[in-house]
């Protein structure tokens, strides 16, 4: 358990965050110029190879770190206000802890998404240094399969270790849908987060194109269990989330590419994970002009989206601004890229 210093210590880090993020609220209301998100690649390569995930290789060498600050200083530039470092697998690269440094001395929020594998206190100790400021985990079973590793059994003691030693906020996701062969282990894995002090999120895991698939009887039940279990924010988007689980399309604005960035590993911006190719303009060259133009384009693979980052952020311009359907794309990026509007 941590010690006193630590609990007061991390309240006092939660009381900055929670400030940082009313004011970034706050700012995102008031102008539409700026990126609310951007997720950035700073390595394909990953250690785990789950069957559902198309956003994998296990051969990628890591974006050269001087590559990654330009990245990072151009978002910075744009007026980004979160920056959330994804993968593959990021904590597979060699300098993450200088990425999270970048991101925070531009003033942006710096998150990190992992598999947590490669967790051990010293680890977790440099992350907190390094500044950074919120992690997730998504855990998809309680035992191990052929569909994922990302199991509570293999994970658990790298949870136990996060609740000792991060002073950032922890949250873990786990999942129901596509291959997940007993959705049940979602409410264990709740359950198990809030024991140990971090939150709890579900999300419904698309398909291999980002696409939604309908939930069971049994798939929704215990979705719908798992929502009462997390904390209320305002990135919660249960009319999404629900419409998926019942198989129905969503009508939204969605405003990727303009107030969420999708940021690859050869540095190229793509409306989401799902859908790279699109617009596939580098980030060095990226403008104003660009965003607006994104923010204004309709998307037509919104109705059937799960991507729920993008859902989250396009709150913040869903009552203003309506979009029509965009008249052309940039080139696509090159064929070894997902490439799936639609």
């Amino acid at each position: 358990m941590p010690s006193a210093i630590t609990t007061l210590r991390r309240k006092a880090k939660a009381v900055h965050r929670n400030l940082r993020g009313a004011a970034m609220a706050a700012r995102a209301l008031s102008s539409t110029e700026h990126p609310l998100l951007a997720h950035i690649i700073p390595m394909r390569r990953c250690n785990l190879a789950c069957t559902y995930c198309n956003e994998f290789d296990d051969f990628s060498k890591p974006v050269p770190i001087e590559e990654m600050y330009r990245r990072i200083d151009k978002l910075g530039e744009l007026g980004t206000a979160v920056v959330t470092i994804s993968g593959g697998e990021p904590l597979m690269h060699p300098e993450l802890d200088d990425v999270i440094r970048r991101i925070r001395g531009n003033g942006m929020i710096a998150g990190l998404i992992t598999n947590g594998y490669l967790l051990v206190a010293d680890r977790i100790q440099r992350l907190n240094r390094a500044g950074l400021e919120w992690l997730q985990i998504s855990i998809d079973n309680v035992n191990p399969d052929e569909v994922s590793k990302k199991s509570l059994k293999v994970l658990d003691k790298k949870l136990q270790l996060l609740a000792e030693h991060a002073d950032f906020h922890v949250n873990i996701n786990s999942v129901v849908g596509s291959g997940i062969a007993h959705p049940q282990d979602a409410l264990v894995i709740g359950k198990r987060a809030i024991e140990l002090g971090f939150t709890s999120t579900i999300g419904i895991i698309h398909d291999g194109s980002g696409q939604l698939q309908p939930l069971g009887d049994e798939e929704r039940r215990i979705y719908h269990e798992m929502q009462s279990m997390e904390k209320s924010s305002f990135t919660r988007v249960n009319a999404f989330q629900d419409n998926i689980a019942k198989g129905l399309p969503n009508d939204w604005r969605c405003r990727a590419g303009a107030r969420y960035l999708y940021i690859c590993e050869d540095g190229l911006v793509h409306y989401c994970s799902q859908q790279r190719g699109y617009p596939g303009v580098p980030l060095a060259t990226y403008t104003r002009d660009d965003l607006r133009r994104e923010y204004f384009a309709e998307k037509t693979c919104a109705p059937h989206c799960t991507v729920s980052c993008v859902h989250q952020i396009s709150i913040f311009d869903s009552w203003r601004d309506p979009q029509e359907p965009a008249s052309s794309h940039a080139a696509p990026a090159p064929s070894s890229e997902l490439v799936q509007i639609k």
